[in-house]
């Protein structure tokens, strides 16, 4: 499908295994990259512009050659809850705050795209709400102790334990919840290889 190679900017298992499952050949490349964003953006903007910082390093790490035969995949993921970011949790004591607030709520979860060519860049965000049903202490510790999720925002991953079990509805993409929203993905990089 694509005359190109696809490199993605990314560390994250769900990623790679989004793209795998879409059947895209790519290569990893992750440079690091400052995650800090202006704070005059608006929540939508903030994985977008964090995703293209992450990008740009790479793309300005490849020769003019590469550059020419290559399309950079970056992205970011951020869990909103009543307007305010919630990350990554610090420890497990920052875990169980971030899990005990989003108990019984919706919240989103915004997921920014950055996909850098020599032809063109393109950068967009997918937005899917979560609603949790109202989570026991007990679940919480349990999930934490068990999956360890520290490496993700929002303290969970909707693949595990807990998205199985704890989550009440979702409306949009399910795997824009899992880093990447990958039906969208797949349409840009068709555009760019036309």
């Amino acid at each position: 499908m694509l005359n190109k190679k696809v490199i993605l900017a990314s560390q994250s298992p769900r990623r790679k295994q989004l793209l795998e499952w879409a059947e895209i050949s790519f290569d990893i490349k992750v440079l690091h990259t400052d995650e800090h964003y202006p704070e005059d953006i608006s929540n939508e903007e903030v994985p977008v512009y964090i995703a293209t910082q992450k990008g740009t390093i790479v793309w300005d790490s490849l020769d003019s050659i590469q550059q020419k035969d290559s399309i950079i995949i970056a992205a970011d993921t951020i869990v909103v809850l009543d307007n305010e970011i919630i990350g990554k949790p610090a420890n497990r004591e920052d875990a169980v705050l971030i899990l005990s607030k989003l108990s019984g709520n919706k919240h989103r979860v915004i997921t920014g795209v950055s996909i850098i060519s020599e032809k063109e860049i393109t950068n967009f965000y997918d937005i899917t709400y979560v609603q949790f049903h109202t989570l026991t202490i007990e679940q919480i510790e349990y999930y934490i102790d068990q999956y360890k999720p520290y490496d993700k925002a929002g303290a969970y991953a909707i693949q595990e334990w807990i998205g199985v079990t704890g989550i009440h509805s979702i409306d949009g993409d399910f795997y824009n919840v899992m880093g990447l929203p990958v039906s969208r993905v797949v349409k840009a990089l068709e555009h760019i290889s036309k």
